[in-house]
C-alpha cells in the first residue's frame, strides 16, 4: 500500500473510533433509537469509504505491479485473488447475508 493511502486510511479509522465510541455512550445514555441507528448507518458508510480507499491502494499498487512484472500465472493468481475480495467485501453490504448463508437457502 502507497504511504498516501496507508496515512488516509488511518485518519479515516480513527475518526470512526471516534464514532464507535460515540455510538457507545448514546447506548449507555439511552438515546432515541432512531438517533443511534443513524449513527450506525454513518459509521457503516465511513468504514466503505476506507474499503474504497484500500481496494483503490491495492489496484493501484500490488496489482498493478503483479501485471505488469509477473508471469502469466501470477498474473492471474492476482486477477483471481481480486475477485475474491470483491466477492467477499460485496456480500459484507447492507442487507447481504454471508455466502454460506446464501448457500443454505438454495439447497
Amino acid at each position: 500500500m502507497d504511504e498516501r493511502a496507508s496515512r488516509d486510511a488511518d485518519a479515516r479509522l480513527k475518526r470512526i473510533a471516534g464514532q464507535v465510541a460515540g455510538l457507545q455512550r448514546m447506548l449507555s445514555e439511552d438515546r432515541y433509537c432512531v438517533d443511534v441507528l443513524l449513527q450506525v448507518a454513518a459509521v457503516r458508510a465511513a468504514l466503505a469509504e476506507v474499503g474504497k480507499v484500500l481496494v483503490t491502494s491495492h489496484v493501484q499498487t500490488c496489482l498493478s505491479d503483479a501485471l505488469k512484472s509477473g508471469g502469466l500465472k501470477d498474473q492471474r493468481a492476482k486477477v483471481d485473488e481480486l475477485m475474491q475480495v470483491f466477492s467477499r467485501y460485496c456480500a459484507l453490504g447492507p442487507g447481504s447475508r454471508t455466502p454460506k448463508a446464501r448457500s443454505r437457502r438454495s439447497k
